[in-house]
């Protein structure tokens, strides 16, 4: 039974976003202005400095995202904030931090595209952006928290995860939940959800340049040696993009992060992620309570997929339901996995409204 009289706070998610980068101990932070982004920015230029960090407003996107990776470079905790037009600002910058390995937290807080789009409203369509960020094509880590209390906790994680990989870690966000304001009980923000942890120290004393024997490291976005000299042999640099792919391919079930609901004997799945998994589990409680069997599975690890956890909640299911705020880009992704084994469903939007409950059970009833 809840208790009513816990204190409770009135909370958004761009405060709970800033208040997550402090706890995973960021202490620097550029962004440049951007709706609906911006209030990242204004809690961490606020807040940073009373804690003896930097926070500065670069004069735009690319110039922001470099002095992340610079400030990290030097041994900074870095976090950056921006939508879809700043993504793709970020992007040549991005490939920089993966080749160089950098540790860096980016909040990516969706509206509706392309371009400038509808700049005031949400939506979902900058994941497949964020997994395919950069030439390349290595994988990146990307989370998506459902409401404002796991905005909060999934930042703090970020921090870890991208100390531990030193690679860019996402934030996937969206305009609602980054600009509602909601009350929160006070232990949802204290209290992390019962995650398994990650163990906060590289997956490699190779990959903090800071324990290199002592000797200085070498930055470059050139394929190199481990000390960071440029180099042309070819076995090093196959060593190398092999080295970079599988820090993070070999250990998915680490990364994998899901919140599975399911129903003993249901033959429908609903998968969903962000703030539609928040309209997801209103449907399920409706059709449940209405007598129907129905499984929900909350993917909070949006990328590297968690094939594994997702291919687990399948069994005995006939039908896969995926609503998502764009044109399918999930879906495509459990259409691989299926290989074509299960009906699949997709129930979206790109038209600035929010996916309802009665949508989701309307595509259920179908």
């Amino acid at each position: 039974m809840a208790n009513n009289n816990q204190r409770r706070e009135m909370v958004d998610g761009a405060a709970a976003i800033a208040r997550g980068a402090l706890a995973g101990g960021c202490n620097f932070f550029a962004g440049y202005p951007i709706t609906p982004a911006s209030g990242i920015l204004t809690h961490m230029l606020r807040e940073l400095p009373k804690v003896g960090g930097i926070g500065i407003q670069g004069e735009d996107e690319i110039s922001s995202i470099g002095h992340c990776i610079g400030a990290a470079t030097a041994g900074a905790t870095a976090f950056t904030a921006s939508s879809g037009p700043g993504l793709s600002l970020y992007s040549e910058n991005l490939g920089l931090a993966i080749m160089m390995e950098i540790p860096l937290v980016i909040a990516i807080s969706q509206r509706l595209g392309p371009s400038t789009g509808a700049a005031t409203a949400t939506a979902q369509g900058d994941i497949q952006f964020m997994r395919w960020c950069t030439s390349g094509g290595y994988p990146i880590i990307v989370l998506s928290p459902t409401n404002i209390p796991e905005a909060h906790h999934l930042t703090k994680r970020a921090f870890t995860l991208a100390r531990r990989f030193r690679c860019p870690v996402f934030i996937a966000t969206d305009k609602e939940t980054v600009m509602t304001t909601e009350s929160i009980a006070e232990t949802e923000m204290i209290n992390a959800p019962n995650w398994p942890e990650v163990p906060d120290k590289p997956v490699s004393e190779a990959l903090d340049p800071y324990k290199v024997n002592g000797k200085i490291h070498h930055y470059t976005g050139s394929s190199h040696t481990e000390e960071g000299h440029i180099t042309k042999d070819p076995n090093i640099i196959a060593e190398l993009n092999e080295r970079l792919k599988a820090k993070i391919e070999t250990r998915i079930d680490e990364l994998s992060l899901v919140k599975p609901d399911l129903d003993k004997g249901a033959k429908t799945l609903i998968i969903s992620y962000g703030i539609s998994a928040r309209s997801m589990e209103a449907a399920v409680n409706q059709l449940r309570a209405e007598g129907e069997k129905v499984s929900a599975l909350t993917v909070y690890s949006l990328w590297p997929i968690p094939e594994k956890k997702i291919l687990d909640a399948l069994k005995g299911i006939k039908r896969i339901i995926i609503p998502e705020m764009n044109h399918g880009q999930y879906r495509q992704e459990i259409e691989r996995l299926t290989n074509g084994t299960i009906e699949l469903v997709g129930v979206n939007r790109v038209d600035t409204f929010l996916i309802t409950p009665e949508e989701i059970m309307e595509s259920y009833h179908g």
